[in-house]
């Protein structure tokens, strides 16, 4: 949902030369294109191989996973890499578009467990956020958190070096005696093993009899080594630790557009860093009471404006964002705008603030509108309108009246993350049972598709999405677009059987095409449209 040339946001009716306007785009048919680490039948995954956080670079050509295990897995785009003709690349153009696809390129172990003496608490090494930096070489830089300690990590080819020519003849013999065969060394039989770090690992050498004697005139089969590299291999090294600045977990990080500083944000405060510094922080926003008997909300999201780096927005508990401008004090305790929907009086529950928290923001990419997600719904926010969101995406209705369940297995605590594609006409993001919902943001589209992360992506049953207005018609009115997104009250999209463990918390939308990366537990499953 950007704006184009005209002015006018992307999704409006488009007036075609007769004067009509133009139908609403088509729904998207998704199809399965990868899996990486996927599950044998009957396999049971391990808790620290189930992917917590991914993240597509601003190219699309780079994708990065975290693990609960604290591990950083990097794949490289390899579509785009082939070597083929002109021609060929005519007729593959001919044939149909290719959708991007990726091969695993390198992992390393970001963050360890740690043990907090002063509070006597266990720090996990679980990766909760990715963010990709920019870069101005071939290097790669990302950040990468766990609940208390961001790092700076710095991904380049290293070329391995070897040697050879460090052979003998095997008749070659010293005081009558044959030559170790350990001698006897291929190529690369001194090459340097890399550790995940990059630093050469020990390797035994070969064994020499301890009375061997060089024959007279030495041994003409016996050549000097000689150093050389022929293949390349990526590496990490950590360039920062930023630590010790939050004394709550940490739940987000978000680069600026001046690609010099980041925000990172825990329950009650968020703090701006440069990334050149790592022993100093500023706080500016902290929402912590005097009394903390006094705590009504707290913070669950924060992201900066993708292009206005004086501008961040950040969502609570209480199903609230907060625009600041960092221009306005050193400490932003006064927002610029808030965006909060008025829950009707009649309507309010038991759960109806649990369900009314923020799990998750993100800007489209001209900063106009800002997509949310709570337990229930997915929201569409113009930054322009402070009173309620221009469109409501219902995204598994048919568990509300579960809510009591829900509650009593910790299931309503979940926080799903959401998505826009690169042009800002659709968003996504997930569900239980492996499911993951696609709904389109363009104005007069029905789109509302419920996909599986499987290799069978389609074979759930949707029921008909019901008629949907036109959201800038209801807009001018005074009403907003309350979309039920394809379902039904009381309609289970999963036959029946919700598997509440299974749930998909996880996924990213390809920056320039429509591919759609998510993570099923230790799977990670990728689909193109």
């Amino acid at each position: 949902m950007i704006s184009g040339a005209s002015g006018a946001p992307a999704g409006a009716p488009v007036p075609t030369a007769t004067g009509s306007v133009a139908a609403p785009l088509p729904a998207l048919e998704w199809k399965f294109s990868q899996v990486f680490g996927e599950r044998a039948i009957g396999e049971e995954v391990q808790e620290v191989d189930i992917i917590s956080a991914i993240e597509f670079d601003k190219t699309g050509e780079h994708l990065a996973t975290g693990d609960r295990g604290g591990r950083v897995v990097l794949f490289e785009r390899t579509d785009g890499k082939d070597q083929r003709t002109r021609r060929e690349l005519e007729r593959a153009d001919s044939a149909g578009s290719r959708h991007p696809e990726y091969r695993y390129s390198t992992e390393f172990q970001s963050h360890e467990p740690e043990f907090d003496y002063l509070k006597s608490l266990e720090i996990e090494e679980k990766i909760n956020k990715i963010r990709w930096c920019q870069t101005a070489n071939a290097a790669q830089f990302l950040i990468s958190t766990n609940d208390k300690t961001i790092k700076l990590w710095k991904v380049t080819e290293k070329k391995v070096k070897q040697v050879k020519n460090l052979n003998v003849d095997p008749g070659a013999r010293g005081n009558g005696n044959p030559l170790s065969n350990n001698m006897m060394l291929n190529p690369k039989g001194f090459a340097p093993r890399l550790s995940m770090n990059g630093v050469a690992a020990n390797r035994s050498t070969p064994a020499i009899s301890p009375d061997f004697v060089f024959p007279p005139g030495g041994i003409p089969s016996l050549h000097l080594p000689s150093v050389w590299s022929n293949e390349t291999a990526l590496v990490a090294r950590c360039r920062r630790v930023y630590a010790n600045a939050h004394a709550y977990h940490i739940n987000s990080i978000s680069n600026n557009s001046d690609c010099e500083t980041y925000i990172s944000a825990d329950d009650l405060r968020i703090n701006l860093w440069n990334l050149e510094v790592s022993d100093q922080s500023f706080n500016i926003v902290d929402i912590k009471p005097t009394n903390m008997e006094d705590l009504t909300e707290v913070i669950t999201s924060a992201e900066f404006h993708p292009s206005h780096c004086n501008v961040l927005a950040y969502s609570s508990s209480k199903g609230s964002i907060r625009l600041i401008d960092m221009r306005q004090s050193a400490l932003c305790d006064r927002h610029s705008k808030l965006f909060e929907e008025t829950e009707h009086a009649g309507s309010r529950s038991f759960f109806t603030e649990i369900i009314a928290s923020i799990s998750d923001i993100k800007f489209a990419r001209g900063g106009r509108y800002i997509l949310s997600r709570d337990y229930m719904t997915l929201k569409l926010w113009d930054v322009n309108m402070e009173s309620s969101p221009v469109a409501v995406f219902k995204v598994h209705e048919y568990l509300r009246p579960k809510l009591c369940d829900l509650y009593e297995n910790d299931s309503i605590f979940d926080k799903f993350e959401c998505c826009l594609s690169g042009d800002g006409m659709r968003v996504a993001t997930g569900s239980y049972s492996n499911l993951f919902r696609v709904f389109g943001a363009a104005t007069g589209s029905e789109e509302a598709s419920t996909l599986e992360a499987s290799k069978t992506p389609n074979r759930r049953i949707v029921t008909p999405p019901s008629k949907a207005g036109s959201r800038l018609a209801n807009l001018a009115r005074g009403r907003r677009d309350n979309r039920r997104g394809g379902e039904s009250p009381g309609i289970d999209l999963n036959g029946g059987v919700q598997d509440f463990t299974s749930k998909l918390l996880h996924l990213a939308w390809h920056p320039a095409a429509n591919v759609i990366a998510c993570a099923a537990s230790n799977s990670l499953y990728m689909y193109f449209a």
